[in-house]
């Protein structure tokens, strides 16, 4: 088995369109592509108005689609069984089970909510973007949705309103409380850089992530489990750090600097069960600012420490990793690595590691040993590059 490996089957906007036409009897107005992403530091920051620093993988969403007359969606996956879903004009109701269809389905929903002209959709979609992983499979659904409608009906829509509507179909329509971190990513990230982006106003920079050039590789550890309690605690976790905010009478927990935690600390007091969740809220920020610094410098490699407390706080405070992402991430630890986290929201999912050249192989085999020995399945593991956010490739 080679030390990396690529996710998902080989595909390409030929194979995507030949697909549509298979579907629909004729060939797609277009084809849309967006990324999956991988998030290097800034854990469930984002619903705290705080600060993310993600990149966009080389696994994409593609898109084919064509506009039709009658407000119906026709909705295929060459990833989902089922053949087409079929939703007639009037019948897009948030809240309504339409399995992996509600993604695209809440998209077309959003824009309409937002007096958008979008009429109905013939649409095929083909990914490689790993589902259940932690790399925002449904963002790059949703973020090539926006983008094709974008193009089929002439929208003029920027790259930031294509992530909010796409959030919003998320939250809404689909019911999934999350940030505008993986969207925003999907929309857009470019290629060489990371994303430093203020969740709060939205402003951010491309921040230079050449790895390759300091002799370093970004493993992503695909650990290919996702416990069944992901949702709920993930809504109980933004839930408790919203309570937070508002007993320390501030808009957000992103407003407590680095300096007065402990302050924050004391005066959560009778609050003690979201006193953690607030420490890592607090330093998470204050990581992703020691991540960029180190950037900036030029000394990636210094970023690795950095990463592995980032770990451990989501770990120990935030409670979300699980016993295969520890593994994961202590094993490439205990083989070389310079540092490591998991990735994404928790319970499963993706672990990164930042590792020199030399100790690639070493960190991969000794990561599948580990799993093996376990009893685990073994983890899918690849090389993260920073690649292009969402744009029109047919």
């Amino acid at each position: 088995m080679p030390a990396h490996e690529a996710a998902g089957p080989p595909h390409g906007p030929a194979r995507t369109g030949a697909a549509f036409h298979a579907v629909y009897g004729a060939g797609p107005a277009g084809v849309w592509a967006a990324p999956g992403r991988v998030n290097l530091i800034g854990e469930h920051t984002d619903y705290n108005d705080g600060f993310v620093l993600p990149l966009a993988l080389p696994h994409t969403t593609l898109a084919a689609a064509a506009p039709r007359t009658d407000g119906a969606l026709r909705l295929h996956s060459g990833d989902a069984p089922g053949g087409v879903v079929e939703v007639p004009y009037g019948a897009l109701t948030p809240g309504r089970d339409l399995g992996w269809a509600a993604y695209p389905a809440g998209v077309v929903w959003a824009m309409r909510e937002a007096g958008l002209p979008v009429g109905g959709l013939d649409l095929h979609l083909d990914s490689t973007v790993p589902t259940g992983a932690g790399l925002s499979s449904s963002a790059a659904l949703e973020v090539a949705t926006a983008l094709a409608l974008d193009g089929l009906y002439g929208l003029g829509l920027g790259r930031q309103e294509l992530a909010r509507l796409a959030q919003r179909a998320e939250n809404a329509f689909v019911g999934v409380p999350c940030g505008i971190m993986d969207q925003t990513a999907a929309a857009r990230c470019t290629t060489g850089h990371a994303l430093l982006l203020d969740t709060r106003d939205l402003t951010a920079r491309q921040v230079p992530l050449d790895l390759t050039g300091h002799g370093l590789r970004l493993l992503v550890i695909d650990t290919r489990v996702r416990h069944a309690l992901a949702d709920g605690a993930y809504a109980e976790r933004r839930a408790g750090c919203e309570r937070a905010a508002r007993h320390l009478g501030v808009p957000a927990l992103r407003d407590i600097g680095y300096g007065q935690l402990p302050d924050a600390l004391d005066a959560l007091t009778e609050l003690s069960g979201v006193r953690p969740l607030v420490r890592h809220i607090v330093t998470e920020n204050h990581r992703v600012q020691e991540v960029i610094a180190r950037l900036d410098a030029g000394e990636p490699r210094a970023a690795g420490p950095l990463l592995t407390a980032g770990h451990a706080s989501l770990r120990d405070d935030f409670a979300v990793s699980c016993a295969e992402l520890d593994l994961a991430v202590d094993t490439a630890l205990a083989a070389g690595a310079l540092g490591a986290r998991m990735t994404g929201g928790g319970f499963g999912g993706s672990a990164v590691a930042l590792v020199e050249d030399a100790a690639e192989q070493e960190v991969t085999a000794a990561v599948r040993t580990a799993f093996a020995a376990a009893g685990h399945a073994a983890p899918r593991v690849f090389t993260a590059r920073p690649g292009p956010g969402a744009h029109r490739v047919a």
